[in-house]
């Protein structure tokens, strides 16, 4: 397969990986209208199986790409495949836009998803009853709505923790080149390639603990609050549209200028071990 195709199924990849995560920060918001929190919840797990199905195929097309950068074994490849690098991170920026641009569909669609599944109790029916209804797919379709201004009232980020939102970012960079840099690690260092590759959860370890700890708590927390009436609808519909900015600004900005030295660092782990 030319490396234009291989790039360009990866880069595919890393958008619908992006749309799927940032469109599961609707989810809150759909849990908060139909008063369903644990819900949404489950549905969040069960939307981000595309992510991970997409990460399944997308691994071995990355270490193709890096076998044959090995392969070549000159400096002008190493070069090539840091831009390759740095353009599938921007498929992730594009993936996180194109999600923003369709969450108000979805957190329509989401809201009609999670009233469904407490009258069926089974996802794979509600899937299949919703396929086989003209009466439903059209109600799905009307559910589409585009952004506006009208989308856009009540979010302000006066409400919303600025520390939170900023570390949603960093994380959100973190895990963008986590995997990349270990692998541009491994052409760097061909002879210990397998090592370099198994490091990459040095780095996504780092954001694991950040969003374990930081994150995912505060979300929930402002959630909950919204929930016993103790903040408003509009904070949490502020929390989706501010993580979304910081998820953008993350990939686009920081991810592309930690990745060499996210590498570099993998590289020197690697040769200590």
């Amino acid at each position: 397969m030319p490396d234009i195709y291989t790039i360009s199924i990866v880069c595919f990849f890393t958008f619908l990986i992006n749309v799927t995560e940032s469109l599961a920060y609707c989810m809150r918001y759909a849990g908060l209208k139909t008063k369903q929190i644990s819900i949404a919840m489950a549905f969040v797990t069960s939307t981000l199986l595309v992510s991970r199905l997409s990460n399944m195929f997308q691994a071995p097309l990355l270490g193709k790409m890096v076998d044959k950068t090995i392969m070549i074994g000159n400096e002008a490849s190493l070069v090539q495949l840091e831009s390759w690098f740095r353009a599938i991170i921007f498929a992730g920026f594009l993936g996180v836009l194109f999600a923003a641009f369709l969450a108000p569909t979805f957190v329509n669609i989401f809201e009609i998803a999670i009233k469904t599944f407490l009258r069926v109790g089974s996802l794979p029916k509600m899937f299949f009853m919703t396929i086989s209804s003209p009466r439903r797919i059209i109600k799905l379709i009307k559910c589409i709505e585009l952004p506006n201004i009208k989308t856009l009232q009540g979010i302000s980020i006066k409400n919303i923790p600025k520390t939170f939102l900023v570390l949603n970012g960093l994380v959100t960079s973190i895990y963008t080149i986590g995997v990349l840099a270990s692998l541009l690690a491994g052409a760097y260092l061909p002879d210990l390639r397998a090592t370099a590759i198994q490091l990459s959860g040095i780095v996504n370890g780092i954001a694991t603990i950040m969003f374990t700890l930081l994150v995912d708590p505060a979300g929930a927390r402002i959630t909950d609050q919204a929930v016993h009436n103790t903040r408003t609808a509009a904070d949490v519909k502020s929390v989706v549209f501010f993580l979304m900015l910081s998820r953008m600004i993350g990939i686009l900005i920081v991810s592309q200028l930690i990745l060499m030295p996210a590498t570099r660092y993998i590289m020197t782990i690697t040769n200590l071990i």
